[in-house]
């Protein structure tokens, strides 16, 4: 394939349907070029024209976006609590979605969570539609480690997403941390889509962090960056850090059986789960904003720490609890007050963000692998 014609179906694959016209000006191609190029994707199945838009001068303009031999891909947001999985063609227009609710919260990646992928992954494959063309890759954002092959799987408990699932036979399974995932999402749709650089910060069943510096995602060498799980906790006379112990604590679980624990009797019945609870701080009851105002606080503490070692200049929270506009201006305060300058946002996606997320970086590697190219 020539180079102009990767560059076209690269932009197709990246953007909105566009014209030659379109197409020539931004990659600076001329009009024999833009016509050699477009005649040999089409020759591949790999553009398809669409329809046709008046011009200024009368003549009408071909509107073109990837074609059907192009194909399409699963995503798949393996969580704690649910199954979130969306097909899509590589320019991400939605062809068919899923949401499937776990039996039970899972705090680590295992069979429930595979099976369920399997289950969704099989019911999907019967929706498949002929008109969808291939399926180029599954792509499946994980609650744990990921690292690559040179990495030590068996410390991250990512193959453990294929306990119960085994993908269609020749079709590549790209696999990514479910919290970077959600930090791709928000710097190409969300709340921060004039930042190259953020934290996006995790607080719900679970809490996590993706880093994004200079429009890159930051994995680390062991793809624990972020991490914030791990963090020392709790340090205090007569106290040992325990591993994992500030995501116990902080988690939702953790948070509801201190409220549940806590709340007086003149109150009423106790919250039922974390929305009640959230609900119930909304409608302006006393005893569950203080329970959220003190979550904000200890929140903002964890951004700080955050912050101080990365120095984004943007936080965005989200996750079950996170993503609650109630926690954000405790939170800022709080952060801004034990470290550096930050400006804290919410999210604007929401339960969505790691499904876009891992889509996103699906199709990326579905181009890259189409193209015969590769990232760094």
């Amino acid at each position: 394939m020539t180079a102009s014609a990767k560059s076209i179906f690269r932009l197709l694959a990246e953007g909105d349907p566009s014209t030659r016209p379109q197409l020539g000006e931004a990659l600076n191609l001329s009009r024999p070029t833009m016509s050699a190029a477009i005649a040999e994707l089409e020759q591949l199945g790999l553009v398809a024209k669409i329809g046709e838009v008046q011009g200024l001068i009368g003549r009408k303009a071909a509107i073109y976006r990837p074609g059907p031999t192009a194909g399409h891909v699963i995503a798949i947001d393996a969580g704690s609590t649910h199954v979130r999985l969306r097909v899509s063609t590589i320019d991400r227009r939605l062809l068919h979605s899923r949401v499937y609710r776990l039996p039970a919260s899972q705090l680590l990646l295992g069979e429930e969570i595979s099976r369920a992928v399997a289950e969704e992954v099989a019911a999907t494959l019967t929706e498949t539609d002929p008109g969808w063309g291939p399926l180029r890759m599954i792509g499946i954002a994980v609650p744990s480690r990921v690292v690559g092959p040179q990495g030590d799987r068996s410390a991250t408990r990512q193959e453990e997403i294929f306990s119960c699932f085994e993908p269609p036979a020749n079709v590549p399974v790209v696999l990514e941390n479910n919290v970077n995932c959600a930090a791709v999402a928000e710097r190409s749709y969300g709340i921060a889509k004039d930042s190259e650089t953020f934290a996006y910060v995790q607080i719900g069943l679970k809490i996590g962090m993706g880093l994004m510096l200079g429009g890159r995602l930051l994995r680390g060498r062991n793809g624990a960056a972020g991490e914030i799980g791990h963090l020392a906790f709790p340090m205090a006379d007569g106290s040992k850090p325990i591993a994992g112990e500030i995501e116990r604590y902080m988690g939702t679980e953790g948070f509801m059986q201190r409220v549940v624990a806590a709340w007086p009797e003149p109150s009423g019945k106790a919250p039922a789960d974390a929305a009640d609870l959230m609900a119930r701080a909304g409608e302006g009851c006393a005893t569950a904003l203080a329970h959220v105002t003190r979550h904000a606080e200890d929140i903002g503490a964890i951004v700080a720490s955050c912050v101080s070692v990365a120095d984004p200049g943007l936080v965005v929270l989200g996750g079950g609890m996170g993503g609650s506009p109630l926690l954000m201006p405790t939170v800022s305060e709080v952060a801004n007050r034990l470290s550096y300058p930050v400006e804290v946002r919410t999210s604007t996606l929401g339960q969505d963000a790691t499904v876009l997320g891992i889509e996103k970086l699906a199709c990326e590697q579905t181009v890259d692998l189409l193209l015969g190219e590769s990232r760094d």
